[in-house]
């Protein structure tokens, strides 16, 4: 009888557990890497810093059709740029995508996209800002992504930031230790890493790519916004509930903000400690990701333990 409520409860719990996340295959020496846009167009960015880079790690690499088309903002119309992500998700030979650049134009795309194949043969999306809403989208589908350096980004990048972009793509240990900012709130959290830019993140709430704040651990970057529409869309993660829901906090690069003729009175760092002051988790502060030259890598979906002590915070990809 005992043994028999016990497999009882182990089947309830099991009921309600997170689903697993699917990690896809780890590149190896050979493998083929495609540069491709699906936002803002290239067309005079010089892409032999980043070819060079891949082809030092002992890559292949080869350019969507994306690349050099224009209209206007963009790189190429709407079906032109999901017609070149859908051949490079359905190429078994592409073991990762990575997009060019950011600005805006993803979200336009992102419904004409056929993930079913991509399901059972995964591979590495790479970028961050705009591809944000990539790594949103595939966190709701389950399956890990890579918020780090694009291509145009390669040549002004730290050498630390390049680095890290290379060992999470083939699978080796991930982890940072920095002096802790004195505003962080003390603390120690393990949860699955989700989030991006924040103008991205406000723009998909209500959405079918929408981020999933539950019991996750939030990071947060922006570039060139507004201190007033910072604080908006700190109100609109608060009232969705996705603040109190999380285990933690990790804000990066908030690069270039504006303000009024009339000050709105603080900086984009205080009107995030405003909005989470009465949450009781851990946040860093200026993580090293985002909008700036030493743009961390982040494996989006993985879990991670996050520890702020007074002298320092450290984040461990499990």
């Amino acid at each position: 009888m005992q043994k028999a409520r016990y497999l009882l409860i182990l089947l309830f719990m099991n009921s309600y557990a997170q689903p697993q996340m699917i990690t896809p295959p780890y590149l190896q020496k050979g493998d083929t890497v495609v540069i491709v846009s699906t936002a803002r167009k290239n067309l005079e960015d010089n892409l032999k810093p980043t070819i060079d880079l891949l082809h030092s790690w002992g890559l292949e690499v080869v350019l969507g059709k994306t690349i050099g088309l224009n209209f206007h903002q963009l790189a190429g119309n709407d079906e032109e740029r999901a017609a070149d992500f859908q051949t490079q998700m359905d190429n078994p030979n592409i073991k990762a995508i990575w997009c060019v650049r950011g600005g805006y134009g993803t979200v336009r795309i992102i419904d004409r996209l056929d993930f079913s194949r991509f399901k059972q043969h995964p591979k590495w999306v790479i970028g961050f800002s705009d591809v944000t809403v990539l790594h949103s989208h595939l966190n709701r589908m389950g399956i890990e992504s890579i918020h780090a350096i694009m291509p145009v980004s390669v040549a002004r990048a730290t050498e630390q930031a390049k680095a890290s972009l290379c060992t999470a793509l083939f699978g080796e240990p991930l982890s940072y230790t920095m002096t802790c900012d004195a505003i962080n709130h003390l603390g120690t959290a393990r949860g699955e890493l989700v989030g991006g830019n924040l103008s991205i993140l406000y723009s998909l709430l209500g959405s079918s790519s929408a981020v999933d704040c539950q019991d996750k651990i939030l990071f947060l970057e922006d570039l060139d916004e507004y201190l007033y529409h910072v604080d908006r869309m700190m109100m609109n993660l608060k009232r969705n509930g996705c603040l109190s829901s999380l285990k933690g906090i990790i804000v990066g690069g908030m690069t270039k903000m504006n303000d009024n003729d009339i000050p709105w009175g603080k900086n984009a760092f205080e009107i995030i400690e405003e909005a989470t002051k009465d949450l009781t988790i851990p946040i860093i502060y200026n993580f090293p990701a985002g909008h700036i030259q030493d743009n961390r890598a982040l494996i989006m979906g993985r879990t991670i333990q996050m520890t702020v002590t007074a002298e320092e915070s450290k984040v461990v990809f499990e």
